[in-house]
């Protein structure tokens, strides 16, 4: 068979590396992965030399930076994945998650003229805003971001569907829905919920932690990803990754604390003032026909996280 040669940015990240290991599985595969280690960590790169593996620290919001490496290396497929992420961190970087869009336009440029068959878009659940409709449809639900990063996100999906349009540049965008594994880091809720309470601490839940969320295992999203690069899945299209099984935050908290036979007690918070959604619940129909099974249950998952630590 022919070789796939793969850029990944944001490679040291959570879902991209996840994605990476995954991708070298295959000796067709050659994988090359950039990221500057703004929110990545070199713990989640393959920790062994792999013959069809590279790794370049590179700032893709650079041109000077990743021009070098996609002019010279020419890809098959991207997946752009880099990102400022985490609610926090985004709130009170703007400027510097506004960034990102030069990211695009570097990626989006090199591919148009690189021959890149097929770019693959990491956006998010966050685009919907506040929900107009549950569950979230891809095409039903207007997006309704108005934080930084929700807004860039969706400006990275117009910019993506532009350049297939002026360039015929395929693609395929993932909208993500509170990923988690075991590689994920405590910035994020789930994560965060289980090494406190592994170590007894007091987890800290927002408001009366009404607000729901649904979680998908990385298992589910890499295996959903490569069904739609293996199998020319949604060219051209956006699909929801997440599951659709919702948990207030706050039975999220007493699951893990079960799970992990705690004595951490719950603690409330006030509010966030602006980011913490009241519901958030994709339409994963397209998903689970992707797929053609049921996802991983939640305590299943938070198990295997549990077991990795």
């Amino acid at each position: 068979m022919e070789t796939k040669k793969i850029l990944i940015t944001g490679a040291a990240g959570f879902i991209p590396s996840s994605l990476c290991d995954a991708l070298l599985k295959d000796k067709n595969n050659f994988v090359v992965g950039v990221d500057n280690f703004l929110t990545g960590s070199n713990q989640n790169l393959p920790a062994n030399h792999k013959d069809n593996y590279r790794f370049i620290k590179c700032n893709v919001n650079d041109w000077r930076d990743i021009s070098t490496i996609m002019l010279s290396e020419k890809f098959d497929y991207v997946f752009h994945y880099a990102a400022v992420v985490g609610v926090k961190r985004t709130l009170d970087n703007p400027l510097l998650v506004l960034d990102d869009i030069n990211g695009f336009k570097n990626i989006l440029d090199l591919c148009k003229g690189t021959g890149v068959q097929r770019i693959f878009f990491s956006s998010s659940s966050e685009v919907y805003g506040e929900p107009f409709e549950i569950p979230q449809n891809e095409h039903t639900t207007p997006l309704n971001s108005k934080l930084p990063y929700a807004i860039v996100k969706n400006v990275g999906e117009a910019f993506i569907k532009s350049y297939q349009l002026e360039h015929g540049l395929d693609y395929t965008i993932f909208r993500f829905f509170n990923t988690y594994g075991p590689k994920q880091s405590a910035d994020f809720v789930l994560s965060k919920f289980i090494r406190t309470a592994i170590k007894g601490d007091p987890i800290t839940v927002y408001g009366d932690g009404s607000q729901t969320r649904t979680f998908c295992h990385i298992d589910d999203n890499i295996e959903a990803t490569l069904r739609c690069l293996n199998e020319d899945r949604f060219v051209n299209d956006t699909i929801n990754l997440g599951s659709d099984r919702e948990i207030t935050i706050f039975e999220l908290a007493k699951t893990v604390i079960e799970l992990t036979n705690s004595a951490s007690e719950i603690v409330h918070l006030p509010p966030l003032k602006e980011g913490d959604m009241k519901r958030r619940c994709p339409d994963n129909s397209n998903m689970q026909r992707l797929l053609g099974r049921e996802l991983k249950s939640l305590r299943e998952g938070i198990m295997e996280v549990i077991n990795c630590l």
